[in-house]
């Protein structure tokens, strides 16, 4: 079959697409780059209200955000027609609603992680009448992803949704020690930008500790009593996706103590790590 167009002829159809198409890609590049006010006021609006868990008024919002009344109020009727925010029935108190934290367990990594836990999770929680969870990193903070009961009562445990300060939490230090150099650096970065804190002089030292044990356990930052027990959920190359926490409460009489809480978390972090395809930590297999 004869060529459609002679040679010289194709060859400048050919070049002519190559600069339609650089042209096109050079617009997405400059539109990525795009300035977007009205959703860059959005977001501003829901990081506003992670940190504002009692709620806040549209006066609230505008003087925080140095908006005016009228576009902050126009923003917020439009998350809250899109359910990310919510009224009081009692108040005029904007507040998150949990949206987010449904989408961010619809992800699909975050969904097979979560469901492959939880039946290990229940499993460690009836084996050492405990509550256990599992803990993300996430801009900078841990949020909880999954928890699993004590069987037994008085217990304590970390409600699905809380949000813990990162150097507050055994979970926050054990995820950080698993992570590479140049994430650790970015999430304490984050971490640092969002609470205006130093970091704890001894953080190198406790991640060093922490890396050569496999394991985290230490009191805990925010109750008296409670000692965190937490040990790593590792990907493929070793690096942290998750943490696995017991925060083991003593009983008086009970049968459950800290050396059975590591045999039962260290099979458990073992288990998960494989099942998600991950390699798991030297010290898990001992």
């Amino acid at each position: 079959m004869a060529n459609r167009f002679p040679v010289d002829a194709e060859f400048r159809a050919t070049i002519l697409l190559i600069k339609i198409s650089c042209q096109e890609l050079q617009l997405k590049q400059e539109k990525r780059h795009y300035p977007t006010p009205a959703l860059e006021k959005g977001l501003d609006i829901l990081e506003l209200f992670t940190q504002e868990p009692g709620g806040l008024t549209k006066s609230d919002v505008a003087r925080r955000l140095n908006r005016t009344v009228s576009e902050i109020f126009r923003m917020l009727l439009c998350l809250e027609n899109r359910g990310y925010i919510a009224r009081g029935d009692d108040d005029d108190l904007f507040r998150l609603t949990l949206k987010m934290f449904r989408m961010s367990l619809e992800y699909p990594p975050t969904k097979r992680l979560v469901a492959e836990a939880l039946p290990i999770m229940q499993r460690v929680a009836h084996a050492i009448n405990q509550s256990c969870h599992l803990g993300v990193l996430e801009a900078g903070q841990v949020v909880i992803v999954a928890q699993a009961d004590s069987p037994i009562s008085p217990g304590f445990y970390v409600k699905a949704g809380a949000v813990v300060d990162l150097m507050h939490a055994a979970t926050g230090h054990v995820i950080l020690a698993y992570l590479p150099q140049e994430a650790r650096e970015r999430a304490v970065k984050t971490w640092s930008n969002l609470t205006g804190n130093r970091l704890p002089k001894d953080l190198e030292d406790r991640l060093k500790k922490i890396q050569d044990r496999g394991y985290e356990e230490r009191a805990s930052f925010e109750i008296r009593g409670v000692t965190n027990i937490s040990y790593p959920v590792l990907d493929e190359r070793g690096a942290a996706l998750a943490a696995l926490t017991v925060p083991y409460l003593a009983r008086i009489e009970g049968s459950s103590t800290l050396k059975k809480v590591h045999a039962a978390m260290r099979q458990a972090s073992k288990e998960l790590t494989e099942a998600v395809g991950g390699t798991p930590h030297p010290e898990m297999s001992k």
